[in-house]
């Protein structure tokens, strides 16, 4: 447990890392709305990735897999822009509090639905 949380925190990081520089970048030159959805879809692809092979230690390919990551990252996906666009309206010029609070509302979904649902032993 103690092992698979540790690779949850890496991949979680270069994760985020990955989304907020992306949409910083992007929010410049496209609607935040897109340039939340694009960086959030390029961390996911990140922390499949760490996920899968570290975290939860699954080597070999199942497609199963990739469309449950997939559905659930979607799901996600739109859970993390709302919470982005909501928090934005209540907190307009808040940039970095909005991207904290979407991304912690779908690291909490992701989390559970890789450990019980996508990755499940």
């Amino acid at each position: 447990m103690k092992r698979e949380i540790i690779w949850f925190l890496v991949a979680g990081i270069c994760a985020v890392g990955t989304d907020l520089s992306t949409y910083y970048v992007l929010r410049e030159f496209i609607p935040v709305t897109f340039s939340k959805g694009i960086s959030f879809v390029l961390g996911s692809i990140i922390a499949f990735i760490i996920n899968k092979y570290m975290t939860f230690g699954k080597k070999e390919f199942s497609p199963i897999e990739i469309l449950k990551f997939a559905g659930l990252y979607l799901s996600t996906l739109i859970a993390n822009v709302l919470v982005n666009n909501l928090s934005l309206k209540v907190l307009p010029g808040f940039v970095f509090f909005a991207f904290l609070c979407a991304t912690g509302t779908s690291t909490i979904l992701n989390y559970l639905g890789q450990k019980f649902w996508v990755f499940r032993k």
